[in-house]
């Protein structure tokens, strides 16, 4: 695949304050690149300096095989962002929101509404066409912004925090929407905190945390490397972990104290399990391994880390 967006060493300062710590990344035409990291990380940093609307500090980034920077009007026609904020214009209706921003494209009228209708179709609002924004869901608020970002049919969608703060039903409409979008060859470059998302939706992800990129990879790659298959937690006192890890260490592959929490990783939990039943312990919940566990492992469990 042609790698259509190339950072190396790219920084983001702030008089004193890096936010983007020398990262360098590649993202192939035609996939789902997850930016993955707690707040401040650095993610929704990096993506603007992409979308060019935040001027790179040092190294090099280029998206489409040009240089990434504030001014150039050709990258930022190539890219439909779907913003983290709500920024729809509540004075307006639906229909009248996709019109104005059609506009900024220089779109031709006749064209414009074919490509509203078209949309409004694709993101299942046609009967909320002539709603004013007060009107809507917040669901039916960020399918509006997914309809709007896709109105100059770009090659790239930045999707920042795509479903804050929806349901789980409007949560699972906005990634079929996303991985349709893929499978027309669309580039997705997607932030989120949601775990569960990025499993859904990526090919590749980096974990951002304090500016700087720890892991990247396969998700289910991450996962097999730094955690395993499955995961056992123990609710236990902390002063009971010496004596349990002499009976189970040896059956995982790794493990982490946490709170009132003791996490067993192992990629066949069989004979853990078994040994935990033998002990008789309480309060186990045994799982499979998710992306949430390498995230969590990578960037502290607690928000004092």
């Amino acid at each position: 695949m042609k790698t259509i967006i190339q950072a190396e060493q790219l920084c983001k300062n702030y008089d004193k304050f890096t936010a983007v710590d020398h990262i360098s990344f590649a993202i192939e035409e035609g996939e789902c690149f997850g930016f993955l990291g707690p707040n401040g990380a650095g993610k929704t940093t990096t993506v603007r300096m992409i979308h060019c609307v935040s001027p790179v500090s040092s190294g090099t980034l280029t998206v489409l095989d040009m240089a990434a920077s504030i001014d150039n009007r050709t990258i930022k026609k190539n890219i439909g962002v779907i913003p983290q904020e709500i920024n729809l214009d509540n004075d307006l209706t639906v229909r009248e929101n996709l019109q104005v921003f059609a506009h900024f494209f220089d779109i031709p009228g006749p064209e414009a509404q074919r490509r509203i209708d078209e949309l409004l179709k694709f993101v299942e609002l046609e009967k909320k066409r002539d709603s004013r924004i007060e009107q809507l869901s917040t669901g039916m608020k960020r399918r509006l912004l997914i309809a709007r970002a896709l109105l100059n049919q770009p090659k790239i969608i930045v999707a920042d925090e795509p479903t804050t703060g929806l349901d789980p039903q409007a949560r699972h409409l906005i990634w079929q929407r996303l991985r349709q979008l893929k499978s027309q060859g669309v580039t997705l470059i997607l932030t989120t905190q949601y775990m569960e998302e990025a499993q859904q939706l990526c090919d590749r992800i980096v974990i951002m945390h304090q500016g700087r990129i720890l892991k990247a990879g396969v998700p289910t790659r991450l996962i097999a490397d730094e955690i395993g298959r499955e995961v056992t937690e123990l609710r236990v006192a902390a002063d009971q972990d010496e004596k349990l890890l002499a009976e189970l260490g040896p059956l995982a592959r790794g493990h982490e104290r946490v709170g009132d929490s003791l996490y067993l990783y192992s990629d066949d939990g069989r004979p853990l399990m078994k040994k935990v039943l033998e002990l008789d312990l309480p309060d186990t919940v045994h799982r499979p391994a998710s992306l949430e566990d390498v995230f969590l492992k990578l960037t502290g469990r607690s928000l004092i880390e």
